[in-house]
């Protein structure tokens, strides 16, 4: 019998064009933003339509680099039956190049491209985030959770034992108990709670 950890995870093909278009319509309103801010801190009067006829190239930019991302990693994942970071890395390459292609050189279209990714490529390595992520794909994260919250159980009689009763954490008898200290203590007969009538 072949374990679930052994066996290769089987590839789901994603709709790339539907991707493109949702990363093309988000990247592209964040190069609107970023096309009125350039608007707003101009120093000449241009009105509003000056995010479209001055700065209306960082939408397209914006717009541009996003679809591409997206297209060329999902259609790599596609094509490689494969969802790993040669992917982004792929992507990066093509949409940093798009960065590139606002200098005219060969050299700003590979350094640009070659410098995104790079970095997508060790995001995506990483699992998402910066500060690296040991993430084995091919563990259930249910089985994960379980085992998790299995392993940090403890019994209550040995949590009360080690830091000792209070500040919310009562073994079974503790008002008994309360009450013998007290006297002991105090020589004060505290009377015996009743229980809550529901």
């Amino acid at each position: 019998m072949v374990s679930p950890q052994s066996e290769e995870r089987t590839y789901h093909p994603q709709d790339a064009i539907a991707a493109t278009i949702k990363s093309t319509a988000l990247t592209g309103g964040v190069g609107l933003f970023a096309s009125a801010v350039q608007n707003t801190l101009a120093k000449q009067n241009v009105g509003p339509l000056g995010i479209f006829v001055r700065s209306g190239g960082t939408i397209a930019i914006f717009a541009a680099m996003g679809g591409t991302y997206s297209f060329a990693r999902i259609a790599s994942a596609n094509l490689r039956e494969k969802e790993d970071p040669w992917n982004a890395a792929l992507g990066g390459f093509f949409s940093g190049s798009i960065l590139g292609l606002r200098a005219r050189t060969f050299p700003a279209v590979f350094g640009y491209g070659s410098a995104l990714a790079v970095t997508l490529a060790a995001f995506e390595y990483t699992g998402g985030t910066l500060w690296g992520h040991d993430k084995d794909r091919n563990v259930d994260k249910y089985e994960k959770l379980e085992k998790l919250r299995t392993t940090y159980r403890r019994p209550a009689e040995e949590t009360i034992s080690e830091i000792g009763e209070g500040r919310g954490i009562y073994g079974p008898g503790y008002a008994d108990r309360r009450r013998e200290r007290i006297k002991e203590a105090y020589g004060i007969d505290v009377p015996a709670t009743p229980p809550p009538a529901s």
